[in-house]
């Protein structure tokens, strides 16, 4: 464990997503790697197709499979110091003199971390479709919450 992480006490990630997002990436993957070996087997249909054409295919779906697995990256730390979102792109860090909260509106895909002026940052790594693992995780992230807050 890195230092970094170490000075977190809470640490979340979804699970469905994370699941769906790797088959979908390999089913991704494995649908390019399958259409490029077969592109030049058949007959005669009026386009040649070189090994290049196969290979640059195949990386299409490399790079295609690459984009689907940011969506296993999202994650939630809080720690001493405060929170650290990170959704698909990047790292978010929240000091506890701007967090407000967390809650779960009704309907809504993920949790929300509240901040003051009514922002809020969307919390991807608690997702709805999670069930009693995002009810622990909210009602974790709450508790603290209440505890570094004071």
């Amino acid at each position: 464990m890195t230092d970094e992480a170490q000075a977190y006490t809470f640490e979340v990630r979804p699970r469905k997503s994370r699941i769906v997002a790797c088959v979908l990436a390999a089913l991704v993957l494995l649908a390019h790697v399958v259409v490029g070996l077969l592109l030049r087997v058949g007959g005669n249909t009026g386009v040649y197709f070189r090994w290049e054409d196969q290979a640059a295919l195949m990386g299409i779906g490399a790079v295609l499979a690459c984009g689907v697995l940011l969506f296993t990256r999202p994650r939630l730390r809080i720690g001493p110091e405060g929170v650290t979102v990170r959704n698909v792109a990047g790292d978010n860090r929240f000091s506890w003199d701007v967090v407000l909260g967390f809650t779960f509106p009704p309907g809504a895909p993920w949790a929300h971390l509240e901040l003051p002026d009514y922002e809020y940052v969307s919390v991807m790594a608690i997702q709805g479709n999670d069930g009693e693992l995002a009810i622990d995780a909210i009602d974790r992230a709450r508790e603290l919450t209440a505890y570094y807050k004071g």
